[in-house]
């Protein structure tokens, strides 16, 4: 066999060897890809199904107010995913700004994973009709009362003037979801507490700079918890 044979015939196997490679390779990409995919595939209908059963569960609660589940995207700036190991209290709250309705403070603590302003969140938002919007499911933690999230539901009651007095529709309102969550989660009128009670903070403004009222709204709380105890014996 002359020397010209020879030499085409091992750069055949060479060529051959390395489309074998080239080959084996793109197979090996197309399975990572494919791997990673299907991961990134398994992760959203993961989360899909997570938050499915969270919306389920908040809205199927027997004898709640009306409730319009809008819960926050998971991300570290106003939903941090972090459950909650157990629920002591109900912290009341007021927005600080005036003329603003539930579904404005609930758009701004979503849009807060896109602008890290700040960490700030409640579960519930009251508007000045009365509305209330969920944010944040009951077994997880908000951003709302410093060392207290880990262990009490937030309430963030608007009101439609400086004054942070509420309208009696939000007053109506947030009187009622309180009530029922103390009931729902063995709760007492005097695990209710306003911002005030864990950081001094004049929040919920009203309620602080008239102390009485704030009373008064524990017996309302008190008494709307014997009616709705009544409604379901």
């Amino acid at each position: 066999m002359s020397n010209q044979k020879k030499n085409s015939r091992k750069a055949k196997r060479i060529r051959e060897r390395r489309r074998n490679v080239i080959i084996a390779s793109l197979c090996i990409l197309s399975l990572l890809l494919l791997g990673l995919g299907g991961r990134a595939l398994w992760t959203q209908a993961k989360k899909k199904e997570v938050e499915k059963k969270a919306r389920l569960l908040e809205t199927s609660w027997e004898g709640a107010p009306p409730l319009d589940v809008q819960l926050l995207t998971v991300n570290e700036y106003s939903r941090p995913g972090i459950a909650l190991e157990q629920i002591n209290g109900v912290a009341i709250h007021y927005t600080a700004n005036p003329g603003a309705t539930a579904q404005q403070n609930r758009d701004y603590f979503e849009n807060l994973k896109d602008s890290h302003i700040t960490q700030a969140s409640s579960h519930f938002i009251v508007g000045l009709e009365g509305e209330i919007i969920q944010c944040i499911p009951s077994s997880e933690m908000s951003y709302a009362t410093n060392e207290r999230n880990v262990d009490t539901l937030s309430i963030e009651c608007c009101h439609p003037d400086e004054s942070g007095e509420f309208t009696p529709a939000t007053y109506e309102a947030v009187t009622d979801l309180t009530a029922w969550l103390c009931s729902r989660f063995m709760l007492s009128a005097d695990d209710i507490i306003r911002h005030y009670d864990v950081t001094g903070k004049n929040c919920p403004k009203y309620f602080v700079e008239h102390p009485e009222l704030w009373d008064q709204f524990k017996e309302d709380v008190h008494t709307k918890m014997q009616e709705q105890k009544g409604e379901t014996s």
